[in-house]
């Protein structure tokens, strides 16, 4: 049997992996924190549910436009506008099944075979994929734990080439947490102006920053990088509605066309329903949002320091997301419960195995010196999970 050499070479979310095997322990009825799911642990607010159920009993079930309904294209705009200064219109948008479409349908709109994508380590796990996927090539930036695993135009310059086409910016970022400042982007966007550089921002984790800071996106930064990004974001993180699957990009008008006709024989269009109820989660009240946040922030408080409590283990504050970046170097090589510790993967089995814990290895972010933690869980799982750690490390 041939199959595509393509195909074979794409392989699985480790992420899924992992949470799909905590969930089969959980199903034998053992009882597992799990550390390493990437959604939020709230239901979807009452009033964007109630918008859903009503576009069901409308009959509004049918097929839509390939790249989404007027009216979510609409409010997605106001959302641009008011959040982010940015002006946009119905035609520079494109409605997709997630944010992880939206994503290969930017890929896909701009790379040509064997064109160049900068992504930096550690990354999303599906960001080289996606660009393989498309036909593309990723080109690795090592970042450094003690440089805020940030990005700089240095490295750019260092992999630029010519068949460079784009770079993958994510900001706030998953796993890390952290946050390109407007210095940061005003630098990355200087560059990318003069060498005529294409970049997807990623800001799917837009809504969840803490300790008072600012999310900017670098497409608010002038005309000639605006005309350069895809800005994609969705309605999965900040909105609870990670199964609805909606996604969106706003992009310059040829390129969001190109998308559209791509997504109409991809997919052919988002779920009806889910976009009637994505209108209301953007123009409805965003009290549920900043509640969310709110204990997104003080999860994180008590997960950063319950890590850094822990011998061998330990992690930098997090501004955005809902993740942890934890450094476990010193234990690397060394012997727990009978079992060498040689990599990520190892330590994560471990954890799942002896702790009950499940965890993400930092070799699914390209990153083998480090596990990632997720605080979409309770302050009890918080607890409880960390105390578990602890007691594998240190007992």
């Amino acid at each position: 049997m041939n199959l595509s050499k393509k195909g074979l070479s794409i392989a699985p979310s480790v992420t899924l992996e992992i949470t799909a095997k905590a969930k089969a322990m959980k199903a034998k009825g053992i009882d597992v924190v799990e550390f390493g799911v990437g959604e939020p642990d709230f239901n979807t607010p009452s009033n964007i549910s109630e918008e859903g159920i009503k576009a069901i009993k409308e009959g509004k079930t049918k097929y839509t436009p390939a790249s989404g309904i007027i009216e979510l294209k609409e409010a997605i705009c106001k959302k641009f506008s008011r959040d982010n200064g940015l002006k946009y219109n119905p035609n520079n948008i494109v409605i997709s099944n997630g944010a992880k479409q939206s994503l290969y349908n930017s890929l896909m709109a701009i790379l040509d075979p064997g064109d160049e994508v900068i992504v930096s380590i550690p990354y999303w796990v599906s960001y080289p994929q996606l660009v393989q996927i498309a036909g593309g090539v990723p080109v690795y930036v090592q970042t450094k734990e003690e440089n805020g695993f940030k990005c700089k135009v240095e490295d750019l310059d260092a992999v630029l080439t010519k068949k460079t086409k784009a770079i993958i910016l994510n900001s706030p970022n998953n796993p890390t947490g952290i946050i390109y400042n407007s210095s940061d982007l005003k630098a990355i966007a200087e560059w990318a102006v003069k060498n005529n550089i294409f970049v997807i921002s990623d800001e799917i984790y837009e809504k969840l920053i803490y300790g008072g800071e600012k999310h900017t996106s670098i497409a608010s930064l002038g005309d000639d990088i605006k005309r350069l990004t895809m800005v994609v974001n969705g309605m999965s993180k900040a909105y609870a509605m990670t199964g609805w699957r909606i996604g969106y990009v706003a992009a310059d008008e040829k390129v969001a066309k190109v998308m559209g006709s791509i997504q109409s024989h991809i997919t052919s269009h988002p779920c009806s329903i889910a976009q009637y109820a994505s209108v209301e989660g953007l123009n409805g009240n965003q009290d549920s949002v900043e509640n969310m946040r709110k204990q997104f922030e003080e999860r994180r408080n008590h997960m950063v320091k319950k890590v850094n409590s822990i011998e061998g283990l330990s992690c930098k504050m997090p501004k955005g997301a809902f993740y942890v970046m934890v450094n476990y170097k010193k234990l690397k090589g060394k012997t727990i419960k009978g079992k060498e510790i040689r990599s990520s993967l190892d330590f994560a089995q471990l954890l799942l195995e002896e702790g009950k814990v499940a965890v993400i290895p930092g070799a699914a972010f390209g990153e083998d010196d480090y596990i990632r933690l997720s605080y979409a869980t309770s302050l009890e799982n918080i607890e409880k999970g960390t105390n578990r750690i602890k007691d594998v490390i240190e007992n």
